[in-house]
């Protein structure tokens, strides 16, 4: 399956779109060593501390760079998203250049209500501007769309990040 968009790509990048689509995960070679980190984004998000959850960000971001022997990436993490006509944003990646490495910004308040983002999306979010570094530096794919295989990539380190979250809860 195909998104919309892809009909209106030219040759070059639909080819780059099938290739991203044909990679569903990235495997990370010790997944328990972000544990900490992840325990510690729990309670960063729940205390509304901005800084320890930049910390935090950066520390699941070097852990899995370092494991998947790619550039490290930048992260900040700012306080209320943007809000525009089309939604808010919740994060955006931009590529390295002239030197700078790759950078990531995250927004820990929703726009509207300015309430403190729930810890799986937060995560997700920062999942989801991480993969697409690793489209570039780790699959070497010369661009990063939003494919099916991306997204299974971004759920494949959730799931291997936060085990819990694979099982399912049981009913009463």
């Amino acid at each position: 399956m195909v998104f919309d968009y892809y009909h209106r790509l030219n040759r070059t990048d639909q080819r780059i779109y099938r290739d991203s689509d044909k990679v569903e995960t990235i495997v990370l070679p010790d997944p328990t060593l972000l544990a900490q980190y992840i325990a510690e984004l729990t309670d960063a998000l729940a205390g509304d501390d901005r800084a320890a959850t930049e910390r935090s960000c950066r520390a699941i971001a070097d852990t899995i760079t370092k494991q998947l022997e790619v550039p490290a990436v930048r992260v900040k993490v700012l306080a209320v998203r943007p809000h525009n006509d089309y939604g808010e944003l919740h994060g955006d990646y931009t590529l390295p250049e002239d030197g700078e490495p790759a950078h990531i910004r995250l927004w820990m308040r929703t726009a509207r209500r300015k309430q403190v983002v729930a810890f799986r999306t937060f995560l997700r979010t920062l999942l989801h501007e991480l993969c697409h570094h690793l489209d570039y530096a780790h699959l070497r794919l010369a661009d990063s769309f939003h494919t099916e295989g991306f997204y299974k990539r971004e759920s494949g380190l959730f799931r291997q990040i936060v085990p819990d979250a694979a099982k399912p809860t049981a009913r009463r």
